[in-house]
């Protein structure tokens, strides 16, 4: 996992990475394998539009082994395979990650996750979705599913600010990332959200205002990563016409360090980074990987004494529902 004993320096805890919460889950180390199940978004088939969010590429994130014309256990099986080398001994996630993977009949949905836990060394699911894909029948699907096996429901939130939401194309507003949040998290099942971090019009300090917001709700687990600039998308043009500001990576760091102090103390963060091929990557290209990164963020976070949720407002009750 990308952050792996990163939350503990030396003696003093600066914050709660998910490489160490998830081996106290399942008292193994694990690896996520995404899966292309073929599913498609309501915001590229017509149900709410046609053109998806203005920086979206799913091939930005689908490794090599992800391809949807292999069934669920055959990527499964050929994931395994690239990660045995290095992790002989691991077990694994089955990472229902490309599209949104909410967005189909409950029985379809059923069939595939029931796959991926059939496929040996398989201990878990985590499924990502958008928050208006989601309803009372596949709730009770997940929440079934998470009271036998361990289980992420990950929403791609973006942003919680309006405008921006209208800006990228969205395709639905905050508060129908704050009900989805909130349902799935009063079922018991363990929630997480995504967001992107330096969206047009979104400055340093609108994105450390929303620190707040998802520290109020029943969120679990957090991924952030800076806002990339993707060959051929809508992004692109934009930026090609009129180029905008993107974080460097010292700017970033800062806006972490931060973004922390400010988030609640037990949301587990999972990513602070994300970092697309770079044959469709245009900015901001910092030639770091994402380990380098992550050891300059954790030198930054112990020399200026900075601590997870040292400036949070929010109680940490907010989550226990989500506990």
């Amino acid at each position: 996992m990308a952050y792996t004993d990163l939350g503990q320096l030396g003696k003093e805890w600066i914050y709660n990475d998910f490489g160490t919460w998830i081996r106290r889950q399942l008292d193994c180390r694990v690896q996520k394998i995404s899966i292309d199940a073929g599913f498609t978004c309501p915001n590229r088939d017509g149900k709410v539009g046609k053109n998806g969010c203005i920086y979206c590429d799913n091939r930005t994130f689908n490794p090599s082994y992800c391809h949807h014309h292999d069934s669920v256990k055959l990527q499964l099986e050929k994931g395994k395979q690239f990660f045995s080398a290095k992790y002989p001994d691991m077990k694994y996630l089955a990472y229902f990650q490309a599209y949104s993977n909410t967005y189909a009949p409950v029985e379809r949905l059923q069939r595939l996750y029931e796959e991926a836990l059939d496929t040996e060394d398989i201990v878990g699911l985590i499924i990502a979705t958008r928050p208006d894909c989601i309803n009372d029948e596949t709730l009770g699907l997940l929440q079934k599913l998470s009271r036998q096996t361990f289980l992420i429901v990950e929403y791609g939130v973006e942003t919680f600010n309006e405008k921006t939401l209208q800006r990228i194309n969205r395709g639905h507003d905050a508060a129908c990332s704050r009900k989805a949040i909130e349902q799935t998290a009063l079922r018991g099942i363990t929630t997480g959200i995504h967001l992107i971090v330096g969206l047009p019009g979104e400055d340093k300090e609108e994105s450390i205002r929303q620190a707040e917001i998802v520290s109020s709700l029943p969120v679990k687990t957090l991924k952030l990563h800076q806002l990339q600039i993707i060959k051929g998308t809508k992004l692109a043009q934009e930026y090609s016409a009129h180029p905008f500001h993107v974080y460097s990576p010292s700017e970033y760091i800062e806006f972490i360090g931060e973004y922390l102090q400010h988030l609640r103390e037990d949301i587990i963060v999972d990513r602070f980074v994300s970092q697309s091929p770079k044959d469709l990557l245009i900015a901001p290209d910092w030639g770091l990987k994402n380990h380098e990164f992550t050891n300059l963020l954790n030198n930054y976070l112990r020399k200026n004494g900075i601590r997870q949720g040292k400036l949070c407002t929010q109680h940490q009750s907010a989550n226990k529902k989500s506990s």
